[in-house]
């Protein structure tokens, strides 16, 4: 398998920053767990990329579902919002991965075997928190995540 690039980001907030846009250009997937609040945000992403997201509490009237399970590198992602709003058993369902945001607090760690990632908020600089984006990379050794302050 060769390496598959996906870049991960939540809570925008009707922002894409010049920043953010520059460094999804030539990644392979985009994920964004939720409050985009532009309608326009997920198409202007799918322009640099294939991209997934979900409705986040801010918006509202977003068509976007609340969840979405996909498969990226041979691997099950689920992507959600509010991770307190988890409603499946990651280990039970065959998920690798679990992306959330709506913390703003960029996080990573492995519970169980799953990891379980907050890309934090690449949005307006909201509570004294820093705007950051994430990245998940999937080869052959596995899925090795990161995080970068913007």
């Amino acid at each position: 398998m060769s390496r598959l690039t996906v870049a991960v980001l939540s809570d925008t907030h009707g922002l894409l920053r010049p920043e953010v846009r520059a460094a999804v250009r030539g990644c392979d997937h985009i994920l964004h767990a939720g409050d985009l609040e532009d309608p326009l945000a997920a198409m202007v992403l799918s322009s640099f990329a294939p991209t997934t997201a979900v409705r986040g509490n801010c918006d509202r009237r977003s068509p976007l579902p609340e969840t979405q399970t996909l498969a990226l590198g041979g691997h099950r992602v689920h992507l959600l919002h509010d991770l307190s709003q988890l409603a499946l058993d990651p280990v039970a369902a065959g998920i690798a991965v679990v992306v959330s945001g709506h913390t703003h607090l960029p996080r990573h760690e492995v519970r169980d075997g799953v990891l379980y990632f907050n890309p934090g908020s690449a949005g307006p600089v909201r509570y004294g928190k820093p705007v950051s984006m994430g990245w998940l990379f999937f080869d052959d050794t596995g899925i090795t995540p990161g995080l970068v302050t913007l």
